[in-house]
């Protein structure tokens, strides 16, 4: 077996379990910043909720709702990426995470950047799949542009 079939494997792998046991799928009841996801083609639809501090940092995140695997998967890892970082940083990643998925061509710097969040990048292959993977980011988006506001976003 050659050494990208075993990636493709492990990837595969890393997005199941996130699916299954998604990290952070959890309401915040006191979320400073929100926003719901919407993608009416294939059914995702899921809510996004972030503690912001004072000084800008995502202290606590979390996510409810349901969807396909690759939209669950998504948001798991993305609520672990953006945990810890200023706002500033979150925005960065969301943009990286986007390019990784719909640029054309991507550098090696992109990639790096986006560590983790790379395994992604195969879901370009399947363009019906690129908005269940980029839904999440787009309400993180959505949520970062105005904390203390309910914010719907829609794929359509």
């Amino acid at each position: 077996m050659n050494q990208e079939v075993r990636l493709n494997d492990l990837y595969q792998e890393v997005i199941l379990d996130h699916n299954r046991r998604p990290r952070n799928f959890k309401k915040l009841e006191n979320a400073t910043a929100c926003a719901h996801g919407i993608n009416p083609l294939c059914g995702d639809d899921y809510r996004l909720f972030l503690n912001i501090d004072e000084s800008g940092i995502i202290k606590e995140v979390g996510f409810e709702g349901q969807g396909c695997a690759i939209s669950k998967a998504s948001a798991s890892m993305m609520t672990m990426a953006i945990r810890g970082k200023s706002r500033q940083d979150a925005v960065k990643l969301k943009d990286i995470f986007i390019e990784l998925l719909t640029g054309d061509t991507v550098s090696d710097a992109v990639r790096a950047q986006a560590d983790r969040l790379k395994i992604f990048e195969g879901v370009k292959q399947f363009p019906i799949r690129v908005k269940c993977a980029t839904l999440i980011w787009r309400a993180l988006e959505e949520s970062l542009k105005n904390s203390n506001e309910k914010r719907e976003v829609s794929t359509e």
